[in-house]
């Protein structure tokens, strides 16, 4: 296959175009990593780790905690079902706490016209982008419907949890949607983040073509449920990190929309490097 490049010299000015671009993707990319890292550590210590139930146990002020906080924690730790958890809380099962709702066999909504969206399945979650998917009719049921924001978990193969920011798509059989009309979405998504190792471990042990998990995994899986005046004072400081993210992943991915379209038409002549600088000045 013989591709036609241009000079050197336009090619070194086309890369430095649109290095700006690619860094600011780059920054993007960083900072949800951080915040994800930051929320992970934050919902483990504070319920899966009960450390400020810990410290007040001992007699000492949660580290970095405001006393208005503090006071919603108890001081000791009684025993349940998956051990001991904080007083005053609930053990429930993960499928208790959200709705999993599995996704379809969307060859039985082929595309029709151009009232298509693009199907969501493992690879796409993988890759956080629908990007050359397959394509399935717009109308299956809402309930289907991927949007920006919404979690979903790959229960088949690579067991993954992420919430979504590739766009509107459809639903894909081995992939759930997680909602919950009761729980905070970052509480119900940093739970199933936290059993994740186990659920992959299962899926492994029994992968003798594509390792999977079942739904009484689900149910098996136990959470230690707040009481409600601690999870709404703990929204206060998950539901923006989890904003946030989202909104640095939909600026990212805008932004590689503008880098994938601009660079052929550059490469080609379509339009000079000078009109490419306003439109990445317009963007900024």
């Amino acid at each position: 296959m013989w591709v036609p490049l241009p000079p050197r010299s336009h090619q070194v000015l086309v890369a430095d175009t649109l290095r700006p671009l690619e860094q600011q993707i780059v920054v993007l990319h960083r900072m949800n990593q951080a915040l994800e890292d930051m929320a992970q550590a934050l919902f483990r210590s504070w319920f899966v780790d009960f450390e400020p139930v810990q410290a007040k146990a001992e007699g000492r002020h949660p580290k970095g905690m405001e006393s208005e906080t503090s006071a919603l924690f108890p001081s000791r730790l009684v025993k349940s079902e998956m051990g001991e958890i904080p007083e005053g809380w609930k053990a429930l099962p993960l499928d208790q706490i959200a709705t999993f709702r599995n996704g379809l066999a969307l060859q039985k909504y082929p595309p029709v016209d151009d009232r298509n969206l693009p199907v969501i399945k493992i690879a796409q979650l993988r890759r956080g982008s629908a990007d050359d998917a397959d394509l399935a009719s717009a109308d299956v049921p809402a309930e289907y419907v991927v949007r920006d924001g919404d979690i979903l978990f790959s229960w088949s193969g690579s067991l993954l949890v992420s919430m979504w920011a590739g766009g509107a798509g459809a639903l894909n059989q081995h992939l759930f949607k997680v909602t919950s009309a009761s729980y905070p979405k970052w509480f119900y998504f940093l739970s199933c983040r936290n059993h994740l190792p186990e659920f992959q471990r299962i899926a492994q042990a029994k992968a003798t073509t594509m390792g999977h998990i079942q739904r009484h995994h689900l149910t098996d899986a136990l959470v230690a449920v707040p009481t409600a005046q601690l999870l709404k004072a703990a929204n206060q400081l998950f539901e923006p990190l989890l904003g946030r993210w989202l909104s640095n992943a939909l600026e990212a991915r805008t932004l590689a929309q503008l880098r994938d379209s601009l660079l052929p038409k550059i490469l080609s002549g379509e339009i000079q490097v000078r009109d490419a600088e306003a439109k990445l000045a317009a963007q900024a």
